[in-house]
């Protein structure tokens, strides 16, 4: 039984920086559901995307970052060392922009909320303080939220969410770990749904690794209710992923790797530049999600130039289902796993 607002059982991963609502409406008018990222965008960004979304009268899921923002510089003097020979190369001058994008789920984010009504509401690295948890559960909203090992995920079963994502390591993306940061005790995708699937009284979506339809019908044979795909659509023409991007993602051979250097948080990208010279973790780097700042104007100034030196090329570990396909076409492949 599909416990989803639509046809599929199939959730389309919110992707910060490579898709908007175009997608997501894309996705849930071919019966899957369509998830717009948010923890890139401002108010006003956000409620003009809402406002494509809601006309549509589809169901859709609202994404966001749950994360505590640290104290401290996002230019502290180990980072500026690490990457001023790469300021210098470009002629930059080393000042970038202090601050983080990426702002956690807060009274302001509530607020739009209680205006739209989104029939699901996701997040990424726990959940909101109570009371914010309790403004959204008044709406109706179905909460989801990511858990990268058992006790993740039974932290959030008591705490409040309506169904899990189980997030292998095969996913793409920044990590949703939350109550422990060491990869070591995390797992693949299928090996994390038969731990969680005997322990857990909610629905738990499958997430990592899913790029067809094999990949699907494995994850529901383990004991998901549901699965959600990112990488498969970054080809899509509704997303926005850029050239450079796309241009990487067509090779399925390229290896990723977990880094920390773009945000300051573990995410899964394609091996680049920056992350073959500083090496893919670097203690140098700010935490989460302060890093940014410090690659920003080296992104930009590279990206001119038509490199993708100190781009963030997020991409989960299996790419042979990243069709350059309308979406529609991304979910009736992958809805042929979920249709025996």
């Amino acid at each position: 039984m599909n416990f989803l607002p639509t046809q599929w059982p199939l959730i389309q991963a919110p992707m910060a920086g490579v898709q908007a609502a175009r997608l997501a409406l894309a996705v849930s008018q071919a019966g899957g559901l369509g998830s717009l990222p948010s923890a890139l965008l401002s108010p006003d960004a956000l409620e003009r995307e809402l406002e494509l979304l809601q006309a549509s009268g589809l169901p859709y899921n609202l994404n966001f970052f749950t994360h505590r923002m640290p104290a401290g510089s996002s230019w502290p003097d180990p980072w500026q060392a690490a990457l001023a020979p790469y300021y210098e190369e470009l002629s930059l001058e080393a000042k970038p922009p202090q601050g983080a994008n990426r702002q956690p789920f807060g009274a302001q984010s509530a607020e739009i909320l209680e205006r739209f009504r989104p029939a699901v509401v996701s997040f990424h690295f726990g959940l909101p303080e109570p009371d914010l948890l309790a403004r959204v559960k008044r709406l109706g909203a179905l909460v989801l939220s990511s858990a990268t090992t058992l006790d993740e995920a039974l932290w959030l079963q008591a705490h409040g969410a309506d169904a899990v994502i189980a997030q292998g390591l095969e996913a793409g993306g920044h990590r949703g770990h939350f109550l422990q940061n060491d990869v070591a005790l995390q797992s693949d995708t299928l090996s994390l749904v038969s731990q969680l699937a005997p322990a857990l009284s909610i629905p738990i979506v499958a997430a990592g690794g899913i790029s067809g339809a094999d990949d699907v019908r494995a994850a529901m044979d383990r004991g998901a209710s549901a699965v959600q795909v990112g990488t498969a659509f970054m080809l899509c023409p509704e997303a926005t992923t850029s050239a450079l991007h796309r241009a990487r993602l067509r090779d399925t051979q390229a290896p990723t790797e977990l880094t920390n250097l773009f945000s300051g948080g573990l995410a899964r990208g394609l091996v680049n530049r920056l992350m073959r010279e500083l090496g893919s973790v670097s203690p140098s780097a700010p935490p989460f999600p302060l890093a940014t700042a410090g690659l920003a104007p080296l992104r930009s100034a590279a990206e001119a130039l038509g490199r993708d030196d100190f781009t963030p090329l997020w991409s989960g570990s299996q790419r042979q289902g990243c069709l350059e396909a309308p979406a529609a076409e991304v979910v009736k492949v992958l809805a042929k796993g979920l249709s025996v």
